[in-house]
C-alpha cells in the first residue's frame, strides 16, 4: 500500500509540474491559435536566469522573480516585434517560434555553458515529511498544492472575471470581439506574456527536482504537448487533466516497467486521439 500511495504523490507532483509548464501553452493557442513551439525555451530561460540570480543574490524569491520577469520580457517582445507581423497561418507561426526557440538554446549554451544544474529549495521545503505512514520530500506536497493553486486561479480569472470574458470572446470569435470594442491585440500582448510568464514558473519550480541542461526546451515541449494533445488544444481544463494523466502514467510506468517508459508515455495520447481527435475538452468542428 504504501508502494501505491508514494508513486500516486510523486504522479500527481510530477503532473502539477506539467501543468504549470503547459497552461501557457493552452492558453496561447485558445485565444491566438498560435501553436508556440518556443514555449519550451521559456521555461529553460526562466530556470537558467533563476539559478543565476539565486547564486548571486542568495534570494530564492528575488531569483523567482527576475527568471519570470525575463522571460515575460522576451515574451512580449516576441509577441509584438516577431509574431504581430507574421501571417495567422500555423506554417509561418511555427517555423518562427520553432527558429526562436533554437537561438534561445543556443544563446543559453553560450551564457551558461552544457553543465546541467539545479535550483536549491527552500531551507523550509528541504526536508522530507510523513503523510498517512510513508516518507515523502516536503518539496514535492508543495508542487501539488502550488499546481492545484494556479489552476484554481487560472479558471477564477476565465469564468469569473471581466478579463476572463474578454479572451474567451476573443477566442470564440475575434472580429466579434473587435467589434464590440475589445482590443484583442493588446489582448494577445497580454496572454502570450502570461503564457510566458507560467512556463518560467515551471522551469523554476521544477528546478529543484530535474534541474535544466541542454535541450531542456525540446524535451518540456515535447510533454507540454502530450498534455495539451491529451487535454484538447486550447483548454486550461483539459490540460489539466492531461497533466494528471501523463504524469501518473510516467510516474507507474517507470517504477513498473522502465524498459517500455516511453510506450507508457505516449501510449494514452494515441488512444485518446484515436477515440476524440480533438482530445477530452476539445471541441468537436
Amino acid at each position: 500500500m504504501s508502494f501505491w500511495l508514494y508513486q500516486l504523490l510523486a504522479g500527481l507532483s510530477f503532473a502539477m509540474l506539467l501543468f504549470i509548464s503547459s497552461a501557457g501553452l493552452a492558453l496561447i493557442f485558445g485565444v491566438m491559435r498560435v501553436l508556440n513551439l518556443a514555449h519550451g525555451a521559456f521555461y529553460a530561460v526562466g530556470a537558467w536566469v533563476a539559478i543565476a540570480l539565486a547564486g548571486w543574490t542568495g534570494s530564492l524569491l528575488l531569483a523567482a522573480m527576475g527568471g519570470i520577469a525575463t522571460a515575460m520580457a522576451i515574451g512580449f517582445a516576441i509577441e509584438r516585434i516577431l509574431l504581430s507581423r507574421t501571417p495567422a497561418e500555423e506554417l509561418p507561426q511555427a517555423l518562427l517560434t520553432f527558429g526562436i526557440m533554437l537561438m534561445l538554446g543556443d544563446l543559453a549554451l553560450w551564457i551558461w555553458g552544457g553543465t546541467p544544474r539545479t535550483l536549491a529549495r527552500p531551507e523550509w521545503l528541504s526536508g522530507p515529511v510523513r503523510v498517512a505512514g510513508i516518507v515523502f520530500p516536503s518539496y514535492r506536497l508543495f508542487v501539488i498544492a502550488l499546481g492545484v493553486t494556479i489552476a484554481g486561479l487560472l479558471w477564477y480569472l476565465q469564468a469569473r472575471t471581466r478579463i476572463g470574458t474578454m479572451i474567451r470572446a476573443a477566442a470564440d470569435d475575434a472580429e466579434t470581439a473587435r467589434g464590440v470594442g475589445i482590443n484583442v491585440p493588446r489582448l494577445s500582448s497580454g496572454v502570450f506574456t502570461v503564457g510566458a510568464g507560467l512556463a518560467a514558473l515551471g522551469g523554476i519550480v521544477g528546478g529543484p527536482i530535474i534541474g535544466v541542461h541542454v535541450g531542456t526546451e525540446l524535451d518540456v515541449l515535447l510533454l507540454s504537448f502530450v498534455v495539451v494533445i491529451i487535454g484538447g488544444l486550447g483548454s486550461l481544463a483539459g490540460s489539466f487533466v492531461g497533466a494528471i494523466v501523463v504524469g501518473l502514467v510516467d510516474t507507474l510506468g517507470k517504477a513498473l516497467l522502465p524498459d517500455f517508459a516511453l510506450f507508457t508515455l505516449f501510449a494514452p495520447m494515441a488512444l485518446i486521439l484515436a477515440l476524440r481527435p480533438t482530445g477530452l475538452f476539445g471541441r468537436q468542428q
